[in-house]
């Protein structure tokens, strides 16, 4: 078993968040990693739908090509 710690502050607003409920948000262009970020439940959601807002609100007339891929 690890010595980690299981909790760890959210890049985004500061709260303490477990390893089980933090998701990782990596930006990469070519293969090469431009930002990582920490973030809580609340915080990922709020990504995700500015992600949505800003870059997904357009008619790409049914191109099903471009996806968020969340791991």
């Amino acid at each position: 078993m690890s010595d980690a710690p299981t909790t760890a502050p959210c890049d985004a607003c500061g709260e303490a968040t477990t390893d089980a409920l933090a998701r990782t948000v990596r930006l990469s262009v070519d293969r090469a990693n431009i930002d990582t970020q920490r973030l809580c439940p609340d915080c990922f959601a709020d990504w995700i739908q500015r992600y949505q807002d800003r870059l997904g609100s357009g008619d790409d007339g049914g191109d099903e090509s471009s996806e968020i891929i969340v791991d």
